[in-house]
């Protein structure tokens, strides 16, 4: 569109200069010769000085009414004759131009808003070839011209409007038909990237954009059939970790039931053997342990974790759960009483379980829990904080991930390695977060926060979809 308004405007511009040029200099020309013609056949036969009388003949002479001349005026001396009142378009700088140089100049001069031609030539009488000290000019509208420079001017502006219109309408079309396309794509790749795999756009044509959107297409069939089959693997996967777990249950119940046998019979038997008793009873119950984890796990890659809430004194919950493992002497608490929110019991004390058992584990002396009330949210602040080195500033970004160890040296441990991710899980059910940093004074402190009423996520366990939980230290 602007390409086309600028040629328009640029040849109707040329176009317009070249005409009024062109009508000008032809008047100009027209008038100048006439003028020229008029002063020597008026003073061919003057005398030498001339009289007033001679010289308002002249005057009267040099504008002849076929010329459209305002009038003329004759000049000896510095004095003035004249056919009408014509000073104000002679300027000074004519009179100048005509009696220094002794030759014929023209100007045109704008008086009162309305252009003139005005010409002026020295007078040479007899067979002088020096002036005589006549001065002679012509003054001579140029309004048909005016006229005829505006008729073109509206011209111009009468040929470049539909042009412009023209300009405008095919752009808009142009654009149209290139930027539809385009906007068909960003929706399509908006849709794609929010999850709907299935999506496609119709091809029309032969163009770029028609081979751009059967690509477009190509790659979401791709993707939608990559995806299918990954989703496949994991429901799979997933099933046959939790197929694998229930079946374990049963077997290691009994296993578990012969291997407290034998422990108890250990001071019986020979030194080897009490020891092989005790080692068996202790694998047997990290078994255990890691099987109920991973059914845990499963439970909630499948969605199906469910909150079975209560009204629940947060102070009350967190000492019933370090009471239940023997480690209320082990642990600091700073826990104001009649703090109560809505949460599920068991899952909660899941929760502290391993978050405290991991500071007493991997972390010293002292370890603390405190409560507060959380003002903003209407929730609960709850942290676990120990006394030792901190994490691993390499681990502190993965601590929550699967099978995460906290000593990456260390191949065993007495955790699954699914204690802190489960933690997280449950907290997410819950509609809370769990975050863990390195604070200046030392030691990891975990994070735990909760809303007054468990608002759990739309999709429970799906990795993502928590908020951000992992800072870096004073974060």
């Amino acid at each position: 569109m602007l390409l086309a308004g600028l040629s328009a405007l640029t040849a109707a511009g040329l176009i317009y200069r070249q005409a009024r040029d062109l009508m000008l200099t032809r008047t100009e020309g027209s008038v100048v010769n006439e003028f020229r013609l008029r002063v020597a056949t008026l003073t061919e036969n003057m005398q030498h000085p001339p009289d007033r009388a001679a010289l308002q003949q002249l005057a009267n002479g040099v504008a002849p009414s076929f010329l459209q001349a305002t009038g003329a005026a004759a000049y000896r001396d510095s004095g003035l004759i004249t056919s009408g009142d014509l000073t104000g378009p002679i300027t000074p700088a004519l009179r100048r131009a005509v009696v220094a140089r002794g030759r014929l100049y023209h100007q045109r001069v704008i008086k009162n808003g309305l252009p003139y031609l005005v010409v002026g030539t020295p007078v040479m009488l007899g067979k002088r070839t020096t002036p005589s000290g006549v001065e002679v000019y012509l003054v001579a509208p140029l309004a048909k011209e005016q006229a005829d420079e505006d008729a073109l001017v509206a011209a111009a502006r009468n040929g470049v409007i539909p042009v412009v219109a023209l300009a405008v309408l095919l752009a808009l079309v142009a654009a149209r038909g290139v930027l539809r396309p385009v906007r068909d794509l960003d929706r399509a790749a908006r849709r794609l990237g929010a999850g709907e795999l299935d999506t496609r756009l119709k091809v029309s044509g032969g163009d770029e954009l028609a081979r751009l959107v059967k690509t477009f297409n190509a790659t979401a069939a791709a993707l939608e059939t990559n995806v299918s089959e990954l989703r496949d693997m994991e429901v799979k996967a997933r099933r046959f970790v939790a197929d694998v777990s229930h079946e374990l249950r049963t077997p290691l119940a009994s296993i578990l039931a012969m291997a407290d046998m034998f422990e108890e019979e250990a001071g019986r038997l020979e030194s080897d053997l009490a020891k092989a008793a005790r080692l068996m009873n202790l694998e047997v119950g990290r078994l255990v342990r890691l099987v109920e984890d991973l059914m845990e796990i499963s439970r909630f890659d499948a969605g199906a974790a469910t909150l079975i809430l209560d009204d629940v004194d947060v102070a009350d919950a967190v000492r019933a759960s370090l009471r239940t493992r023997g480690w209320t002497g082990r642990v600091g608490l700073d826990l104001p009483p009649d703090v109560r929110i809505g949460l599920d019991p068991r899952r909660f004390d899941v929760i502290m379980a391993n978050l405290v058992g991991n500071a007493l584990r991997h972390g010293a002396a002292p370890v603390t829990v405190r409560l507060r009330a959380d003002g903003g949210a209407g929730g609960v602040v709850i942290e676990v904080q120990d006394a030792g080195g901190g994490v691993d500033p390499r681990v502190l970004p993965h601590l929550f991930d699967r099978f995460s160890k906290a000593d990456a040296a260390r191949t065993r441990s007495d955790g699954s390695g699914l204690g802190l991710a489960i933690a997280r899980e449950n907290a997410h059910l819950h509609g809370g977060t769990i975050r863990v940093t390195n604070p200046p004074e030392g030691g990891a402190l975990f994070t735990l926060t909760l809303p007054r009423r468990a608002e759990p996520p739309d999709h429970p366990g799906e990795p993502g979809t928590d908020p951000p939980w992992i800072t870096e230290p004073g974060g």
